[in-house]
């Protein structure tokens, strides 16, 4: 079963407890469902390194955020930008400068546009998600993982839009 059925399925148990798993998924796919249905971290440092959300405090979240805009408030600065705070403040035009993936991040950036059929909006959408990302882990170059991360929410939000 492909990744946007199983977590349509995901969602809609959710939403639905009282559906029976029997009747949704074939047998193969039911031991991955039992117990919390959450997307949960591969491993006490997550995916990147990051720390666990579950388990960081609201302080060290709200100090990660506030490096972050830190960072995005002087790199706009820096170039002649006052007015731009953050990146989905900035101009398309700015954002294709400032964020520029890696050489596998480009490609991954170009499958997922044909793949996904993504609009310049939707390219966009997704670089700045990006950008965010690195800056959230104090990178410098958006790497494949963050444009990978940008890209799951993204097809994240079109399932759950459709489901509505």
């Amino acid at each position: 079963m492909p990744l946007r059925q199983r977590v349509r399925a995901r969602l809609c148990l959710q939403a639905r407890p009282h559906r029976s798993l029997h009747r949704r998924l074939p047998g193969a796919h039911l031991g991955a469902l039992d117990g919390p249905h959450r997307f949960a971290h591969r491993g006490p440092g997550g995916d990147r390194g990051r720390p666990d959300p579950a388990a960081a405090g609201a302080a060290e979240v709200a100090a990660r955020v506030a490096a972050a805009r830190d960072i995005q408030l002087a790199r706009y600065a820096d170039i002649g930008l006052p007015n731009v705070r953050t990146n989905a403040e900035a101009p398309a035009s700015v954002l294709e400068d400032i964020a520029k993936p890696d050489a596998q991040g480009a490609k991954l950036l170009r499958d997922a546009a044909e793949t996904m059929r993504l609009s310049a909006r939707g390219y966009h959408r997704v670089l700045r998600v990006a950008r965010t990302l690195a800056d959230l882990d104090n990178a410098d170059k958006i790497g494949r993982l963050h444009l990978a991360e940008a890209l799951s929410y993204r097809a994240l939000a079109e399932d759950v839009r459709q489901m509505a």
